[in-house]
C-alpha cells in the first residue's frame, strides 16, 4: 500500500520532504505534483524502479525519460549542451519544457536512447518539486503519469492512490499543472518539437 504524503504547496514541510526522499533513497517509486501534471518518479541508481515506471506505462525501451534537475548547473552535468543551444535551453529554464540532449556519462546507460544515447532533461517551476530536489541531491527520474489507454495525464492525487496503491511505494499530494510539458529535441542539427504542450514551441523554431 502506498504512502500518502499531504505536503503543502507553497512552502512544503521539511520533515514530509525527508519521508518522500527516504521512500526515494529505499529504491522506492513516488508519484509527485509537476507544474505540468503528475509524474512517476526514482532514484537514478534505481534498476528495479526504472523497470517499475515502464511496466506501469507501458513504455517500450526507446521512451524518453526525463531527468528533473534542480537547476541549469544540475541540468549541464547530465547532457552535452552545445555553445549554439547554450542560451536557447538556459533561457527556457525554469519553465515547461522538456529538452532532448547527449547524454554524458553521469547518466547511467539504461537511461540513454539506445539508437542516439539521448536522455531528456527538464528544470521544474514547482515549489515541491524543488524541495524534493534539493533534499535528495540529484537529479529525480520521471515520467508523465499517463496510464496506457488514457488520453490525458492523471491530475487527481486522491485517484492516483486508489488507482496505483500496489504500484507505487508513495504518492505525494499536492497541486499541479493540467498540460504536460513541451518536448523538443535539441540532439540533432534541425530541432524537432516530438509534443506541444503548455511551452510555446516557437523560442526553439526561430533559432
Amino acid at each position: 500500500m502506498a504512502r500518502f504524503v499531504d505536503v503543502h504547496p507553497d512552502n512544503p514541510q521539511p520533515r514530509l520532504i525527508r519521508q518522500v526522499v527516504d521512500v526515494l533513497k529505499s529504491d522506492g517509486v513516488i508519484a509527485y505534483p509537476t507544474d505540468s501534471c503528475f509524474a512517476l518518479g526514482c532514484q537514478l541508481g534505481n534498476r528495479d524502479g526504472l523497470q517499475r515506471m515502464r511496466d506501469i506505462r507501458q513504455l517500450d525501451e526507446r521512451h524518453h525519460f526525463t531527468l528533473m534537475c534542480a537547476d541549469f548547473a544540475q541540468l549541464g552535468q547530465f547532457v552535452q549542451v552545445s555553445n549554439s543551444m547554450f542560451r536557447l535551453v538556459k533561457a527556457a529554464v525554469p519553465g515547461p519544457y522538456t529538452v532532448i540532449l547527449p547524454a554524458t556519462r553521469e547518466v547511467p546507460r539504461r537511461l540513454w536512447h539506445p539508437r542516439k544515447r539521448t536522455v531528456g532533461v527538464r528544470v521544474p517551476r514547482h515549489a515541491v518539486v524543488q524541495a524534493l530536489l534539493a533534499e535528495l541531491g540529484e537529479p529525480l527520474v520521471s515520467t508523465t503519469l499517463l496510464l496506457p489507454g488514457q488520453d490525458e495525464p492523471m491530475t487527481e492525487s486522491w485517484n492516483i492512490k486508489e488507482r496505483l496503491d500496489h504500484a507505487v511505494d508513495a504518492v505525494v499530494a499536492g497541486e499541479c499543472g493540467t498540460v504536460p510539458t513541451t518536448v523538443v529535441d535539441l540532439s540533432e542539427d534541425e530541432i524537432e518539437v516530438l509534443r506541444v504542450g503548455a511551452g510555446d514551441p516557437s523560442r526553439f523554431l526561430a533559432v
